[in-house]
C-alpha cells in the first residue's frame, strides 16, 4: 500500500513468529477538522504492524522483494469500532498465518493505549507474486514461521 509519504514509524514493537504489537501515535495530519482520524489511515497503521511482524520474524518486504518475490495485498477488511483522535497513542496489535503455500492472512486490532479500548479490527490477504506477476510459492523460511506449529493457539 503507498499512501504517498513515508509510514509513520512504529515507536515500539514486540514480536513473536505469528504476533506483534507496534505502537504508534495518531499525528494531526490523520485526522479531519473533527480531530477523528480519516477512515483510510487505519490500513496504514495495519501496515505497520504488517511490516513489524515480517521484519521481527526474521524477514523484511525487501529481502523477500530482493529475491523475487512481492506481496500485495488482495483482500482488505476494517470494521471501525470507536474513532481514533489526535495524539492517541495506539497498539497495533498483528497476527500472521499461512493460508496456503502462496497465501498469507494478516489480521489486527488497534488498540487506545490510554483505557484499553479497542477502535478497529481488520483483516488482509496477501499472495506471493514472482517478478512476472504471476503467483509463486512463498520462500520457505517465510511459510515456516507462518505456519508454526502452535499458530492454531495464537
Amino acid at each position: 500500500m503507498s499512501t504517498g509519504g513515508p509510514a509513520p514509524e512504529s515507536e515500539d514493537t514486540v514480536a513473536t513468529a505469528l504476533h506483534s504489537v507496534s505502537r504508534v501515535r495518531v499525528r494531526y495530519a490523520e485526522t479531519d477538522q473533527m480531530s477523528v482520524v480519516y477512515h483510510a489511515n487505519y490500513f496504514v497503521w495495519f501496515e505497520v504492524g504488517r511490516t513489524d511482524l515480517l521484519r521481527r520474524s526474521g524477514w523484511s518486504y525487501r529481502e523477500l522483494e530482493a529475491e523475487g518475490v512481492s506481496l500485495p495485498v488482495i483482500e482488505a477488511h476494517c470494521e471501525y469500532l470507536q474513532p481514533a483522535r489526535y495524539d492517541d497513542e495506539l497498539d497495533v496489535r498483528a497476527e500472521g498465518r499461512l493460508m496456503s503455500p502462496v497465501r498469507i492472512e494478516f489480521t489486527y486490532e488497534l488498540i487506545r493505549v490510554s483505557d484499553g479500548a479497542p477502535l478497529a479490527t481488520g483483516r488482509t490477504v496477501h499472495v506471493g507474486l514472482d517478478r512476472r506477476g504471476r503467483p509463486c510459492r512463498l520462500p520457505a523460511r517465510v511459510r515456516a514461521i507462518f505456519d508454526a506449529p502452535d499458530s492454531a493457539s495464537r
